[in-house]
């Protein structure tokens, strides 16, 4: 889904450099959605491959979760309503911007939590003998 949205955000990008393409936005705020588009794509790589060998970390999951609804809530939301003036969900961009935040907030806390600690071997296989 990574590289799909990184996709898209060249398409859009190119799609946005040429022309006046924009109806609903400003230039700054389409670059700032293209600008976000493109990072959280690369976190969604990111989380894509760190996920292989945390499968069960559910942290690492909801981050993905947070950055997809993310780009779809913010950036392709600015994307739509200044292509096409649709400004019906406009009133989403702030909770996209939200979710990229809890989405890094979630991915750090995948990574901080504490690591279990190693049981002691007992008195025979650690190498301390008392014949």
């Amino acid at each position: 889904m990574g590289a799909f949205m990184a996709a898209l955000s060249v398409i859009a990008s190119a799609y946005a450099s040429h022309g006046n393409s924009l109806i609903g936005s400003s230039p700054a705020m389409v670059q700032a959605s293209l600008n976000l588009l493109q990072f959280h794509s690369i976190g969604l790589i990111l989380v894509g491959i760190l996920g292989q060998s945390r499968s069960s970390e559910k942290r690492l999951l909801a981050a993905g979760v947070l950055f997809l609804l993310g780009c779809l809530m913010f950036s392709i939301n600015i994307l739509i309503r200044a292509w096409y003036d649709v400004q019906t969900f406009r009133s989403l961009v702030p909770w996209g911007g939200t979710c990229f935040i809890l989405g890094w907030l979630a991915f750090a806390l995948a990574y901080v939590r504490k690591s279990p600690q190693p049981k002691p071997l007992p008195a025979s296989e650690s190498g301390d003998q008392t014949h």
